[in-house]
């Protein structure tokens, strides 16, 4: 990726938002509007436009609230952030997804961690379900052991999760990061074009020293549902098997071997039963990785000369539980998680008990 390069006048803007839009119509200018009425001095807003065709490029471009950035191609989410970024002229950046609607006074409480001194590197915001807005969609991410990152609180009442705390991982709807920390980390890996990006990034920070909190006074509401579409299954198993092996160290990986042969039989029994009709996503992830392999290796030399913190930390800040509920309802997600769970709970003592280092 391009080098994360500073400003001149950086010092002016206490934080950057960055939007990126790919053909989010009406969305995108319903969030605009949102954080037009909640904007505070010394924030400036940044939509960097994936080659949408939506029209909203036409509409934003004369904009003068607004830095508009379009690419003439579709870069995926973490390239375009990435170019944010580049433009940004904030001490922080924030990451904020075009399906949202922020609160009153969110941004201060989104960022003032990040000013504590207390090695705190990305905050993420409370995030409540737009069409239930009494309902959790996240407060930050779960981290599997295995890798698969799920929703924290999702469909809890909006009143769970109202203290600070330490999570596995920020979500990437609605986050910050300190602006020299996410030049340390040479910002979102492009190659992940969409899915994981925020688990990659807070691992990254992780193991770089830096802690992810919630920050839950700052409200965002989002536009979410599951969905799957048919390329995802190809870029959420191909991006967790790079952020593995990215970030932990070879004894690591091998220790948790057993725990990685699990969850393939369990990624391979989502596929047969829901996304049959894409079957080849699987073995497309499989080949990327082996194609890759010089460029993955490559980034996990980079992740790597950044430890400041050990393996058994990251592994510390892991889930056993699968709550297999957020992919699918009904007596099988059920089942499913009765006989699988307690085996990785298991699984993940052994490899605690396991890795010291």
């Amino acid at each position: 990726m391009s080098t994360l390069s500073r400003s001149a006048n950086e010092g002016q803007v206490r934080a950057s938002i960055i939007i990126v839009n790919y053909n989010s119509g009406e969305k995108l200018l319903r969030c605009l509007e949102s954080v037009g009425r909640s904007l505070e001095g010394g924030i400036e807003v940044i939509v960097v436009d994936n080659a949408s065709s939506d029209g909203n490029a036409e509409r934003l471009g004369g904009r003068r609230d607004v830095l508009f950035i379009r690419s003439e191609t579709n870069l995926g989410f973490g390239a375009g952030c990435n170019l944010g970024a580049s433009r940004a002229r904030g001490k922080n950046l924030i990451f904020l997804n075009p399906d949202t609607v922020v609160e009153a006074g969110w941004i201060e409480p989104l960022i003032a961690p990040l000013e504590s001194g207390d090695r705190i590197g990305l905050a993420t915001a409370r995030i409540l379900l737009e069409k239930t807005p009494d309902l959790i969609n996240s407060c930050g991410n779960k981290i599997h052991i295995t890798g698969i990152t799920l929703c924290r609180g999702l469909g809890y009442s909006r009143d769970s999760y109202r203290e600070p705390e330490e999570v596995d991982a920020v979500s990437g709807a609605a986050f910050s990061i300190r602006r020299d920390l996410f030049e340390a980390l040479d910002g979102f890996d492009e190659e992940t074009f969409l899915y994981m990006e925020d688990t990659d990034l807070s691992l990254r920070a992780r193991l770089a020293g830096w802690r992810c909190v919630l920050a839950p006074q700052s409200i965002v509401y989002h536009d979410y549902s599951l969905r799957i579409t048919p390329r995802k299954v190809f870029y959420q198993e191909r991006n967790r098997y790079m952020l593995l092996l990215k970030s932990l160290r070879w004894p690591t990986i091998l220790v948790m071997l057993p725990v990685w042969l699990l969850a393939e039989v369990i990624a391979w029994g989502f596929v047969l039963l829901k996304d049959r009709g894409n079957i080849a996503n699987k073995w497309q992830a499989y080949a990327s990785i082996a194609a890759n392999w010089k460029s993955i290796m490559e980034k996990r030399r980079a992740t790597q000369s950044l430890r400041r913190a050990g393996d058994r930390e990251l592994i510390r800040h892991t889930t056993f539980r699968l709550e297999f509920e957020q992919a699918a309802s009904g007596p099988v997600a059920a089942i499913v998680g009765i006989v699988f769970n307690p085996v990785f709970f298991v699984l993940r003592v052994v490899t605690l008990l396991i890795v010291w280092w």
